[in-house]
C-alpha cells in the first residue's frame, strides 16, 4: 500500500466483481515473447543457470519505501576478477527474466512478500520505519544469494529536490536518431560514453546549496542498462540517486512502452508521494523534455521550483532529431515559472544563481 492508501503495481492483482482474479489478454507480441522465454528458461535451467536478483536504488520517506529490483536467470560465474570488466551495451539486453518469482523484502523486523511480474520486475511499496538518508533493504528469492537494495529516504522537512533527464542532459547520447542510438546503446563500451560538460559540477553545487535535497534521474531508458548508468554516474562524480527507468519490450497491450507516458506518470507519482517538495526539473531541448515539463508545471505549479534546459548545439540537435533552437533565445514556460536555458552546466549554474534557486 502507498502512503495515501492506494495499491501500487506488484501489491495485488485486480479482481473481477465476483472475486475472481482478472487475467487480461496479452498482446500478441507479449505472448510470443513469453513463449520464447519459456523455451529458453527450460533449456538454460538444465545447463545450470540459476536465479539471481538485480537490485535498483529505491526511494521513500520515514514510514514507507518504494523497492525496485529484477529477478533474472544467469550463468554461474566462479571467476574472480581483480577489476570490473568492460561491458558492451548489448550484454545488458541479453537477459532472461524469472517470471512471477516470489521475492521477500526485509528491513529490520518487517518482512514483505511480493511477486515479480512477467518481465521479472518487482516494483512495490513497503511500510517500515526508516531514518532519513540512505537505508538498505534485503531482497531474497529461494535458491539464490540475498542482495541489498539502497533506498533514498527523504527527510519530511525537505522542500527542494532535483529531477534530471539522462540522455543528452548528463550523458552524451545523440538520441533518438535510430542508427546512432543503436550504436551508442548496443555497441559502445560503457567507458566510451562521455559526460555533458559541467553538469556533474552543477548537480554537486545544487545539493551543497540545498542540504538533504534528493537527486532523481528520470529516463526513457530500459532497466537493463541501470547498472551501467549507475557506474557512469559514479565514475563522472554525479550525486547518487535513484534511477527511474522503464521496461524493455512488449507490454500487455502494445508492442513497446511509451517513453513520454512513462515520464508523465512518474512526475505525477512524485507529486503525489512528496506533495511538499518543489522540484528543479533538468532536461534538454533535443527530445520531449520541454513539452513534458511544461505540462507538469502547468498541472502542478506548487511542485516546480524551476526548469533548467540544456540547449543542444546545432549539430547535436540534428543528431537528436530536432531543429536547432534560435541562438540566445530561451524556451518559454508557463507564466510565473522560472524557465532557464544554457548550453552546459556552467551556464545553467549562473542562470540558476541569478534566479535565486541556489
Amino acid at each position: 500500500m502507498a502512503p495515501d492508501g492506494r495499491v501500487w503495481q506488484g501489491d495485488s492483482v485486480p479482481a473481477t466483481p465476483a472475486g475472481e482474479l482478472a487475467v487480461p489478454r496479452l498482446h500478441r507480441a507479449a505472448r510470443i515473447e513469453d513463449a520464447v522465454h519459456g523455451l529458453l528458461e527450460r533449456r538454460l535451467r538444465r545447463t545450470g543457470w540459476k536465479i539471481n536478483i538485480i537490485a535498483y536504488a529505491g526511494y521513500g520517506a520515514p514510514g514507507w519505501a518504494r523497492v525496485l529490483c529484477r529477478v533474472l536467470l544467469g550463468r554461474p560465474d566462479v571467476r574472480q576478477r581483480a577489476r570490473p570488466e568492460k561491458v558492451r551495451g548489448w550484454r545488458s539486453f541479453a537477459t532472461l527474466p524469472a517470471k512471477y518469482a516470489k521475492v521477500t523484502v526485509e528491513t529490520g523486523d518487517v518482512r514483505h512478500e511480493t511477486t515479480a511480474d512477467r518481465s521479472g520486475f518487482v516494483d512495490t511499496v513497503i511500510e517500515a520505519d526508516f531514518t532519513p538518508g540512505w537505508a538498505c533493504v534485503r531482497l531474497s528469492v529461494p535458491d539464490a544469494e540475498p542482495v541489498e537494495a539502497l533506498v533514498r529516504v527523504l527527510d519530511p522537512n525537505v522542500r527542494f529536490g532535483i529531477l534530471s533527464d539522462i540522455d543528452d542532459t548528463v550523458m552524451v547520447t545523440a538520441l533518438p536518431r535510430p542508427l546512432l542510438a543503436a550504436w551508442n546503446t548496443f555497441v559502445l563500451d560503457e567507458h566510451a560514453r562521455a559526460a555533458v560538460p559541467g553538469m556533474a559540477v552543477l548537480y554537486e553545487r545544487l545539493v551543497t546549496a540545498h542540504p538533504g535535497a534528493p537527486v532523481f534521474y528520470l529516463s526513457t531508458g530500459a532497466w537493463n542498462v541501470a547498472p551501467t548508468l549507475t557506474r557512469f554516474l559514479s565514475r563522472h562524480l554525479y550525486p547518487a540517486g535513484p534511477l527511474l527507468l522503464t521496461d524493455w519490450g512488449p507490454t500487455a497491450d502494445r508492442w513497446f512502452r511509451s517513453g513520454k507516458e512513462h515520464k508523465r506518470a512518474t512526475l505525477a507519482r512524485l507529486a503525489r508521494e512528496f506533495p511538499d517538495v518543489r522540484w528543479l526539473l533538468i532536461g534538454d531541448d533535443g527530445q520531449h523534455d520541454q513539452e513534458i515539463y511544461r505540462e507538469f508545471a502547468a498541472a502542478h505549479p506548487d511542485n516546480v521550483a524551476g526548469v533548467a534546459i540544456r540547449r543542444l548545439s546545432p549539430t547535436q540537435s540534428v543528431l537528436a532529431g530536432s531543429l536547432p533552437a534560435p541562438p540566445g533565445r530561451p524556451s518559454a514556460g508557463p507564466v510565473g515559472q522560472k524557465w532557464l536555458s544554457a548550453p552546459d552546466g556552467a551556464g545553467l549554474w549562473k542562470l540558476l544563481r541569478d534566479a535565486g534557486l541556489v
